[in-house]
Protein backbone atom coordinates (compact mmCIF):
# COMPACT_ATOMS: atom_id res chain seq x y z
CA UNK A 1 0.00 0.00 0.00
CA UNK A 2 1.13 3.53 -0.80
CA UNK A 3 0.28 6.38 1.56
CA UNK A 4 0.65 10.05 0.77
CA UNK A 5 1.14 12.84 3.26
CA UNK A 6 1.08 16.04 1.22
CA UNK A 7 1.74 17.50 -2.18
CA UNK A 8 3.00 20.66 -3.80
CA UNK A 9 3.63 22.20 -7.20
CA UNK A 10 7.39 22.20 -7.83
CA UNK A 11 9.66 23.38 -10.61
CA UNK A 12 13.01 21.81 -9.79
CA UNK A 13 12.45 18.08 -9.33
CA UNK A 14 12.11 17.13 -13.01
CA UNK A 15 13.88 19.34 -15.60
CA UNK A 16 11.64 21.51 -17.76
CA UNK A 17 8.48 20.31 -15.98
CA UNK A 18 5.90 21.90 -13.71
CA UNK A 19 5.27 18.98 -11.40
CA UNK A 20 2.73 17.89 -8.87
CA UNK A 21 5.06 16.29 -6.31
CA UNK A 22 3.30 13.89 -3.96
CA UNK A 23 5.20 12.91 -0.82
CA UNK A 24 4.77 9.26 0.14
CA UNK A 25 5.31 7.82 3.61
CA UNK A 26 6.45 4.40 4.86
CA UNK A 27 9.96 4.99 3.52
CA UNK A 28 12.11 1.95 4.38
CA UNK A 29 15.46 3.56 3.52
CA UNK A 30 16.16 5.56 6.72
CA UNK A 31 18.86 7.66 5.07
CA UNK A 32 21.00 9.44 7.69
CA UNK A 33 20.43 13.20 7.37
CA UNK A 34 17.13 12.76 5.50
CA UNK A 35 15.39 16.14 5.11
CA UNK A 36 11.96 14.49 5.32
CA UNK A 37 12.39 11.96 8.14
CA UNK A 38 8.68 12.22 8.99
CA UNK A 39 8.01 10.27 5.78
CA UNK A 40 9.62 7.20 7.36
CA UNK A 41 6.55 6.74 9.56
CA UNK A 42 3.17 5.20 8.86
CA UNK A 43 1.38 8.50 8.26
CA UNK A 44 -1.04 9.88 5.70
CA UNK A 45 -3.83 8.42 3.62
CA UNK A 46 -3.85 5.68 1.01
CA UNK A 47 -3.07 6.95 -2.47
CA UNK A 48 -5.64 5.29 -4.68
CA UNK A 49 -6.01 5.83 -8.42
CA UNK A 50 -9.14 7.87 -7.76
CA UNK A 51 -7.36 10.14 -5.28
CA UNK A 52 -4.36 10.49 -7.58
CA UNK A 53 -6.57 11.46 -10.53
CA UNK A 54 -8.44 13.94 -8.32
CA UNK A 55 -5.18 15.61 -7.30
CA UNK A 56 -4.06 15.81 -10.94
CA UNK A 57 -7.44 17.17 -12.04
CA UNK A 58 -7.24 19.89 -9.36
CA UNK A 59 -4.25 21.27 -11.29
CA UNK A 60 -5.52 20.60 -14.82
CA UNK A 61 -3.71 22.84 -17.28
CA UNK A 62 -1.16 23.93 -14.66
CA UNK A 63 1.09 20.87 -14.45
CA UNK A 64 3.04 18.87 -17.00
CA UNK A 65 4.20 16.05 -14.72
CA UNK A 66 3.22 14.12 -11.62
CA UNK A 67 6.01 12.83 -9.39
CA UNK A 68 5.74 10.29 -6.63
CA UNK A 69 8.36 11.10 -4.03
CA UNK A 70 9.13 7.83 -2.28
CA UNK A 71 7.16 4.61 -2.36
CA UNK A 72 10.09 2.25 -2.00
CA UNK A 73 8.02 0.16 0.39
CA UNK A 74 5.78 -0.86 -2.56
CA UNK A 75 7.45 -0.02 -5.86
CA UNK A 76 5.03 -2.24 -7.78
CA UNK A 77 2.17 -0.03 -6.60
CA UNK A 78 4.11 3.06 -7.68
CA UNK A 79 4.45 1.45 -11.09
CA UNK A 80 0.71 0.62 -11.22
CA UNK A 81 -0.32 4.15 -10.24
CA UNK A 82 1.94 5.81 -12.80
CA UNK A 83 0.85 3.37 -15.51
CA UNK A 84 -2.72 4.39 -14.71
CA UNK A 85 -1.77 8.06 -15.10
CA UNK A 86 -0.26 7.35 -18.51
CA UNK A 87 -3.43 5.56 -19.58
CA UNK A 88 -5.89 8.06 -18.08
CA UNK A 89 -4.16 11.15 -19.44
CA UNK A 90 -2.93 9.64 -22.73
CA UNK A 91 0.63 10.84 -22.18
CA UNK A 92 -0.45 14.46 -21.61
CA UNK A 93 0.93 14.28 -18.05
CA UNK A 94 4.45 12.94 -17.65
CA UNK A 95 5.33 10.65 -14.76
CA UNK A 96 8.26 10.60 -12.40
CA UNK A 97 9.44 8.66 -9.37
CA UNK A 98 11.98 9.63 -6.72
CA UNK A 99 13.31 6.44 -5.20
CA UNK A 100 15.84 6.16 -2.40
CA UNK A 101 16.97 2.77 -3.67
CA UNK A 102 20.54 2.46 -4.88
CA UNK A 103 19.33 0.84 -8.11
CA UNK A 104 16.05 0.37 -9.92
CA UNK A 105 14.16 -2.76 -8.92
CA UNK A 106 14.70 -5.79 -11.15
CA UNK A 107 11.77 -6.19 -13.51
CA UNK A 108 10.63 -2.55 -13.36
CA UNK A 109 8.47 -1.53 -16.33
CA UNK A 110 10.21 1.50 -17.73
CA UNK A 111 7.22 2.32 -19.94
CA UNK A 112 5.37 3.56 -16.82
CA UNK A 113 7.89 6.34 -16.25
CA UNK A 114 9.22 9.44 -17.96
CA UNK A 115 11.68 10.12 -15.13
CA UNK A 116 13.25 8.01 -12.39
CA UNK A 117 15.59 9.22 -9.66
CA UNK A 118 17.56 6.57 -7.77
CA UNK A 119 20.03 6.73 -4.93
CA UNK A 120 19.73 7.13 -1.20
CA UNK A 121 20.59 10.51 0.26
CA UNK A 122 24.15 10.45 1.55
CA UNK A 123 25.08 13.57 3.44
CA UNK A 124 28.78 13.10 2.64
CA UNK A 125 28.05 12.99 -1.11
CA UNK A 126 25.33 15.64 -1.20
CA UNK A 127 22.02 15.98 -3.07
CA UNK A 128 21.45 15.90 -6.83
CA UNK A 129 22.97 19.37 -7.27
CA UNK A 130 26.30 18.26 -5.78
CA UNK A 131 29.05 17.19 -8.21
CA UNK A 132 29.87 14.30 -5.85
CA UNK A 133 26.31 12.96 -5.47
CA UNK A 134 25.57 9.27 -5.68
CA UNK A 135 22.00 10.03 -6.80
CA UNK A 136 20.99 9.95 -10.45
CA UNK A 137 17.98 11.28 -12.32
CA UNK A 138 17.14 9.57 -15.58
CA UNK A 139 14.75 10.43 -18.38
CA UNK A 140 13.23 7.32 -19.95
CA UNK A 141 13.28 7.41 -23.77
CA UNK A 142 12.09 4.26 -25.57
CA UNK A 143 13.34 2.01 -22.76
CA UNK A 144 16.70 3.80 -22.72
CA UNK A 145 17.87 5.80 -19.71
CA UNK A 146 19.32 9.26 -20.31
CA UNK A 147 21.20 10.58 -17.28
CA UNK A 148 19.98 14.13 -16.53
CA UNK A 149 21.82 14.53 -13.22
CA UNK A 150 24.08 17.19 -14.69
CA UNK A 151 21.02 19.45 -15.11
CA UNK A 152 20.90 19.94 -11.33
CA UNK A 153 24.41 21.30 -10.97
CA UNK A 154 24.66 24.94 -10.04
CA UNK A 155 26.19 27.03 -12.75
CA UNK A 156 28.65 29.83 -11.88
Amino acid sequence: MIKYVNHDIVFGEFPDEISLAINLSLCPNFCPGCHSAYLQGDVGDELTEERLFSLIDDYDGEITCVGLMGGDNDWQRVEELLAAVKQQYHGRIKTGWYSGRQEMPAGIRLDCFDYIKVGPYRQDLGPLKSPTTNQRLYRVNNYELEDLTYRFRLRP
